[in-house]
């Protein structure tokens, strides 16, 4: 009995502690904790840069979408029926159809495109976004910067896209490609400009610069509109990476400037006009870092200097490195590449060279860039000044001035003197193409030339 007692007394003080707590906690108005510290993290939601994501895209689709055209290109090839139309070249007309895309550039219906969307085209139709539909002439071609300028003409003015400063693009700027993929015409897709001064393959004879974007760019994209927020074109849509064959964040465009260019040329001389400093590119390796006691390593480094060429008479020298040009700033061959991609023999152009620690400005008169590809040999050559063959006693010969494939550049024949080819004489560019264009295709070339040490070789080439 006394232990049921017990018992109940202890549930009862329990209970009552219990309630009374509750009760005195329930009632208090302010309880205070710990004070919290500031957070120094920033949570995944959170954008530091809430104003950029807001950039509104809707004005420069707008004024550029009704300015890209859809290009259809139609080819005709003959397909061998029999063993006789093969070795013939007969054999029955089978025609194919191309597209692509095309900016309208001025309100009289000249269209910008690149020049492998209407190669070879036999027919070339143009549609606008308002579904009308044109037959485009040519104007002219550039296959080097795979520009190519057509036309369509009507009573009234075109729709245009204005051109912006393609020098003036920054990385990480917001972009618009504006074309027609798989034949889905009026697409806009948004990306930002990755890079600048992109060469891809540096061994096909054709220095290239172009801006890099991760602006989705698809099949028939090819000629489109790279366009800036404020609709301005930046650059033409000319080429994707990719092993699928398909968009997966790479593509490059050819800057408006430098197409721009292109364009002025075949209308103005009816072929493309190149002006270069006339310097031969040499690579910063340690031997060259110990002769030139070179520390910097952005520029572009000169290896040589040809003879009478504009480089040569402003005062440049082997060893200077080139660090801008016009204020633009030179890094890399590409970058220096890139800008005289705009520029015509002729035209000054300041540049800005590092010597002995110190800089230089030394205004240049570009020269004119006579050059003919030898496809067969994969070397590239020019015309050889009078200047630099009486320096190395010869009386003919063009000079070699890179290699075209991987295959003969390891052999370093830039700067040899072709003199003879097939044991015919070479004096100028005009001879090479002349002679193969003449000779035997099944028969082996023999090239006779004059090395950088001033040895008479000859190399024959099956």
């Amino acid at each position: 009995m006394k232990q049921t007692v017990r018992l109940f007394l202890v549930a009862l003080f329990a209970g009552a502690i219990t309630l009374g707590g509750y009760k005195f906690f329930e009632e208090k108005e302010h309880i205070s904790f710990a004070p919290q510290e500031t957070s120094n993290y920033i949570p995944t939601n959170f954008s530091a840069t809430a104003a950029e994501m807001n950039t509104d895209f809707t004005e420069a689709a707008e004024k550029t979408v009704h300015a890209v055209v859809h290009v259809k290109n139609t080819t005709v090839s003959r397909q061998p029926t029999n063993i006789f139309e093969y070795f013939q070249g007969g054999g029955q007309p089978r025609a194919m159809v191309g597209s692509g895309s095309g900016v309208i550039i001025s309100p009289d219906g000249y269209i910008v495109t690149n020049n492998h969307v209407i190669a070879n085209a036999t027919n070339l139709e143009v549609t606008l976004n308002n579904n009308k539909t044109y037959t485009a002439k040519l104007i002219g071609t550039d296959p080097n910067t795979d520009i190519a300028l057509i036309k369509i003409d009507d009573d009234e003015q075109f729709p245009f896209i204005p051109f912006g400063d393609s020098n003036n693009v920054k990385i990480g700027e917001w972009v618009l490609a504006v074309g027609n993929p798989f034949n889905l015409t009026s697409t806009v897709t948004a990306g930002i400009i990755s890079a600048k001064a992109r060469d891809l393959n540096q061994f096909d004879g054709n220095p290239q610069s172009f801006i890099q974007t991760d602006a989705a760019v698809n099949r028939g994209n090819s000629g489109g509109a790279l366009v800036n927020t404020r609709g301005e074109l930046i650059g033409i849509n000319t080429a994707i990476t990719s092993e699928t064959g398909s968009f997966i964040g790479y593509s490059f465009a050819v800057p408006s400037n430098n197409a721009r260019k292109v364009i002025e040329d075949i209308l103005e001389y009816g072929n493309v006009q190149r002006g270069i400093l006339g310097i031969q590119v040499g690579n910063i390796n340690p031997q060259i870092v110990e002769k030139y006691g070179i520390s910097d390593t952005e520029g572009v480094f000169v290896g040589g200097i040809e003879k009478g060429s504009g480089a040569d008479k402003a005062g440049i020298k082997e060893g200077d490195i080139i660090k801008q040009l016009d204020g633009y700033k030179v890094s890399k061959f590409a970058d220096l590449s890139g800008y005289l991609g705009s520029k015509r023999p002729n035209d000054v152009v300041e540049v800005t060279i590092l010597r002995n620690g110190k800089e230089r400005k030394l205004p240049v008169t570009l020269v004119k860039l006579e050059t003919f590809s030898i496809d067969d040999l994969g070397l590239e050559v020019k015309n050889t000044s009078s200047e630099e063959l009486k320096e190395r006693g010869l009386k003919n010969g063009v000079t070699v001035t890179r290699a075209l494939t991987p295959e003969m550049a390891q052999y370093k024949l830039e700067g040899i003197i072709i003199t003879k080819i097939n044991d015919e004489t070479v004096n100028d560019i005009d001879d090479v193409k002349r002679i193969m264009t003449q000779r035997n295709y099944r028969s082996p070339i023999k090239m006779t030339f004059m090395d950088t040490a001033g040895n008479i070789n000859s190399f024959i080439f099956r």
